[in-house]
C-alpha cells in the first residue's frame, strides 16, 4: 500500500496543485487590488507544476520507461484526434453546453492596456496549456484515475482493462473541471479511446496537446478569449 500511496500521490498532487492556484485566480480581484496582476498566477502555475512533475519524472514508468513511446501510425493517429476535439470543442459552446461554476476565473485575456496582445503572457499560456497541462492531466485523468477507479491497485491495470464504468465515471469528473460540458465529454472519451486503444500514456497526452496547441493559436488569431 506504501507503493500504491506514493505511485498515487505524484500523479495527484501535480493535478492539485495547478487546481488550487486556478481556484485563486477565480477569487483574485481582477483590478490588482492584491498587489498582483491575477494572469500572472498562470505562469507561476505552470513553473510549479511543471516543478513537481520534473522532481518526480522517474516514477512515471508510463512515460519514461523503455518501450512506451508511439509509433509512428498511432502518433499520426494522435494527432488527428487532437484536431478532431479541437474542431468539435469550438462549435459547442452554447450556453445550454456550459456550466456555470462559482468562482470561475474570468477569461484569460492576454492583452495590455492599449489592447495588444501581451506576449509573454500569450507564450507562457500556449506553453502552459499544449506542453504542460496535457502531461499533467493525463497522468492524473487517465494514467491514474480511470484505472484507479477500476482497481486500487491502478499499476496493475493495463489500459485495455479499464471497463467501461472507469471510462464514463473518470470522464464525468473530468466534464466536472471543464464549463464546456458536452465538448469536455467528446475530449474525455476520445483521449481514453486512444489511451486505451493503443497502451499507451504518449498518444493521450499528443493527442491532448494537439487539442489545447490549436486551440490556443485559434483563440489568439480570432480573438476568442472566451475558450481561455
Amino acid at each position: 500500500m506504501l507503493n500504491f500511496r506514493r505511485a498515487a500521490v505524484v500523479r495527484v498532487a501535480p493535478f492539485v496543485l495547478f487546481m488550487a492556484i486556478l481556484a485563486l485566480r477565480g477569487v483574485a480581484p481582477v483590478d490588482g487590488s492584491w498587489g498582483f496582476d491575477p494572469r500572472w498566477l498562470y505562469p507561476a502555475k505552470v513553473v510549479l507544476v511543471a516543478s513537481l512533475l520534473v522532481m518526480w519524472w522517474r516514477e512515471y514508468g508510463e512515460l519514461f520507461s523503455r518501450q512506451v513511446l508511439p509509433t509512428l501510425r498511432e502518433t499520426l493517429l494522435a494527432v488527428a484526434v487532437g484536431l478532431l476535439v479541437f474542431v468539435v470543442w469550438i462549435q459547442l459552446d452554447a450556453p445550454w453546453m456550459t456550466l456555470s461554476v462559482g468562482a470561475a476565473p474570468s477569461a484569460f485575456m492576454p492583452l495590455d492596456a492599449a489592447g495588444a496582445l501581451d506576449w509573454p503572457l500569450v507564450l507562457a499560456r500556449l506553453a502552459g496549456a499544449a506542453l504542460l497541462v496535457p502531461v499533467m492531466e493525463e497522468l492524473f485523468w487517465r494514467s491514474f484515475l480511470m484505472r484507479w477507479i477500476r482497481h486500487p491497485i491502478f499499476e496493475s491495470v493495463l489500459p485495455a482493462q479499464v471497463g467501461l464504468k472507469a471510462v464514463v465515471l473518470s470522464t464525468f469528473v473530468f466534464v466536472l473541471a471543464h464549463t464546456l460540458w458536452l465538448a469536455a465529454i467528446v475530449a474525455g472519451l476520445a483521449y481514453a479511446w486512444i489511451y486505451m486503444r493503443s497502451g499507451k500514456l504518449w498518444t493521450a497526452v499528443i493527442a491532448h496537446a494537439v487539442t489545447n496547441g490549436a486551440l490556443g493559436v485559434w483563440v489568439v488569431a480570432t480573438g476568442n478569449w472566451q475558450f481561455w
